[in-house]
This record gives C-alpha cells, sequence and structure tokens, in this order.
C-alpha cells in the first residue's frame, strides 16, 4: 500500500543528495543507508527488492532505487527517486563533455586523458576478476564465458550473446538455482497503480518510435541504448561491452580512446556509472543528443521495475529465471574479458601507460582504495610524469 507519509518532495530531495555525494563502491551502501536511516522500508523489504533487481536487465542501483520509490509512492515515487539520484550526475557529465569535446583539439589533452584510459583497464580487470570468482561456480558458466570471448572475436553482435547465454543457463543450470519461498499475494493490483505503469510503459514506448522516426545518428544511439537497457544484466560495468559493441565497433561513433574517457568520467562523477551515456549522447547530438541517450539508457528498465515489482510475489518458482541469470551473468565476464583486450590493444602504447594500469589493478585489488582515489591519485602522478617528459 502506498504510504502518504513520505512526500514525494522529500523522496526526490532525498536521492538527490545521494546522487550528489555518492561514489562507486559507496553508491549502495549510502543508498541502504538512506532506506534504513529515514526508515522506509522493512529491512526483509529492502533485501527482497535488492535481490528483485537482480532478476531483469537494468543497471541495478538505478533500479533498486526506483523499486524504494515505487514502494513509497507509487509510479510518483519512483520517478521522484531515480530523476533526484540521476539528476546531479547528469548535469555535472553534460558539464564536462562539454569541456572534453570543446578541447578535444587540444593536444596535451589527449596527453592527459591517456593516462585516465590506463587506469580505466587496471579497474576493469578488478571487476572482471571479481566478478568471475562470483559467477563462475562451474564448467557450464566457465564454457559460457569463454563462448562470450570467442564471439566476440568474431564481431558477432553482443545481444546475441546475451540472449543465447540466457537461454543456457535457463537449460543447464536450472538445478543449481534455489527456489523461492516468497508467499504469493492475496491482493490484486490496484487500478490506479496499473494506469500509471501504462502511462509510463506508454512514454517510453512513444519516445522510442519518437526516436526510429526521427533517421538520424543521435536517434539510432538512442534506439541502440533503448535495446541494450533492455536487454544487459548487471551493474554499469557488466553493460560496458554492450555500449562498446555498438558504439564503438559497429557504429564508430566513437574511438575506443573516447569511449574509455567516458567510463573514466562516469567513474569520477557521483550517482549511477552508466552516465557514461550522457556522454556519449553529448558527442552525437548536444545537449538534446545526452537527455536522449540517458532517457533511452535507464527508461527500459525503470518501466521493468514497476512491473516486477508487483509480480515477483507472484512467482512460486525462480529456477529457471535465475538459471538464465547464472548465464548471462557468466557471459559477462568473457564479454568484460574483450573489453579488456580491446581497450589494451588502442590504449596500452608505452610502458608508463602499462604501469599506470598494474598501479590502478594494484590499488583497487589489494588496497581496496575506491576508484575515485584511484583516478584521482593516478591522474595527478600521471599529469607530474607528462610535466617531467616521462610520458
Amino acid at each position: 500500500m502506498e504510504s502518504t507519509k513520505v512526500s514525494l518532495w522529500k523522496i526526490f530531495s532525498a536521492y538527490l543528495m545521494v546522487g550528489l555525494t555518492a561514489f562507486s563502491m559507496a553508491i549502495l551502501q549510502k543508498l541502504k543507508s538512506l532506506v534504513i536511516r529515514n526508515k522506509w522500508l522493512s529491512e526483509e523489504e529492502m533485501n527482497e527488492g535488492l535481490a528483485l533487481v537482480q532478476l531483469y536487465p537494468g543497471p541495478i542501483m538505478v533500479d533498486f532505487t526506483a523499486y524504494v520509490g515505487y514502494k513509497l509512492r507509487g509510479v510518483a515515487g519512483a520517478v521522484a527517486a531515480t530523476v533526484g539520484f540521476i539528476l546531479p550526475s547528469f548535469f555535472m557529465m553534460l558539464a564536462l563533455s562539454f569541456l572534453y569535446f570543446s578541447a578535444s583539439n587540444l593536444a596535451w589533452i589527449h596527453l592527459v586523458f591517456s593516462g585516465l584510459e590506463a587506469l580505466v583497464i587496471g579497474v576493469i580487470f578488478n571487476v572482471t576478476l571479481d566478478m568471475g570468482a562470483k559467477v563462475i561456480k562451474g564448467k557450464i558458466e566457465a564454457v559460457i564465458a569463454l563462448l562470450a570471448f570467442a564471439v566476440l572475436l568474431f564481431k558477432i553482435n553482443s545481444i546475441w550473446v546475451v540472449l543465447v547465454s540466457l537461454a543456457l543457463g535457463a537449460l543447464f543450470i536450472r538445478s543449481k538455482a534455489k527456489t523461492a519461498t516468497i508467499p504469493a499475494s492475496k491482493t490484486f493490483l490496484p487500478l490506479q497503480r496499473w494506469i500509471g505503469i501504462s502511462f509510463v510503459s506508454l512514454v517510453v514506448l512513444l519516445v522510442a518510435v519518437f526516436s526510429w522516426f526521427l533517421k538520424s545518428d543521435v536517434a539510432s544511439l538512442a534506439l541502440s541504448l533503448f535495446k541494450i537497457g533492455s536487454v544487459a544484466f548487471g551493474n554499469g560495468t557488466t553493460i560496458i561491452p554492450l555500449i562498446q559493441t555498438d558504439v564503438v565497433n559497429g557504429h564508430h561513433w566513437l574511438t575506443m580512446s573516447q569511449f574509455a574517457d567516458g567510463i573514466a568520467l562516469g567513474q569520477i562523477t557521483p550517482g549511477p556509472f552508466l552516465i557514461t551515456s550522457t556522454f556519449i549522447g553529448y558527442k552525437m547530438g548536444g545537449v538534446f543528443g545526452a537527455a536522449l541517450a540517458t532517457f533511452a539508457m535507464f527508461s527500459p528498465s525503470f518501466v521493468m521495475t514497476l512491473i516486477f515489482t508487483e509480480l515477483f510475489v507472484h512467482i512460486r518458482n525462480l529456477k529457471a529465471i535465475r538459471g538464465a541469470l547464472a548465464g548471462v551473468l557468466a557471459s559477462f565476464v568473457g564479454m568484460l574479458s574483450f573489453v579488456i583486450l580491446d581497450l589494451s590493444t588502442a590504449i596500452l602504447k608505452t610502458p608508463a601507460s602499462f604501469a599506470m594500469t598494474a598501479l590502478a589493478f594494484i590499488a583497487v585489488r589489494w588496497f581496496k582504495l575506491d576508484v575515485i582515489w584511484v583516478f584521482t591519485g593516478g591522474l595527478v602522478l600521471w599529469i607530474g610524469l607528462v610535466a617531467m617528459k616521462i610520458v
């Protein structure tokens, strides 16, 4: 039942503050602390939400934000929470994108960002190892990961990799999945919420149709991100391979270096990591392109969150779904490995760049430093090396 005790403004402003201050690994902790501190949900409801948002495509942190807002105030609450969370990083990335592309003809900018690009590789390498340790639990998962890596080497569309991995996981990993014990709901979804969900779904569909008829590179990018947002599971990092396949390898809208820079800027700004979509959209079509790309990236899973929040309690046996999820997450290990190979080939050209990648990896893996400090400290060190003409 909707809570009338929490105002939409309070939801919006609370998540706006999180979006302004939460970086990388601290985001989930801040999101959970916000819910607990305000006593918005019980711990059981919060944990149920964290489990729920892993069962369908989309960036987990943004979807969890939408889930909490929806539980508090229905569709309006979900919109308030999600917009509040994304808005600060959107405007920051907009400003950074303007500065980046305005100064792109300056040689020293490329030299400085080459250090950030090397740091990105080290951070992604650590994420890949961590993810591999969590999801590669047997021979089937290992085979799926290897197949995903091999398939991308032959430049096959990564969407097919996701779909095949979902099928393989559902078929062959079902016996290892846990059966859900969540009781079925005894109430039907209120008509008001059905109307709200239908309206939001219609808006997303209309924007997608508008992009289809627009017939431009910006529209093509939006359609690509709508597609990726509809099929990509996990956190921001796991969705990188799908974006790279379309944006860099497929359409050549960005160079590999620009893509790595966009990833780096997404890491050093607070809020959701996939705000990199704003960077890509700005490159393609200025402020309008940035807004459309951001909407396309986050809106499909936003709609799924509204629907799945209501359907979750009605699902008695999740074995096939969890098996499919295990399969697709295993494929992301292989796809992330391919991203590392692609980035390394394009970026690591000097001993200093290899050293920066190694330092970033060591800092996050063994010293457990937050990536914001890795990028800040690494960039300062790199600028020092550039000033001394060592690189």
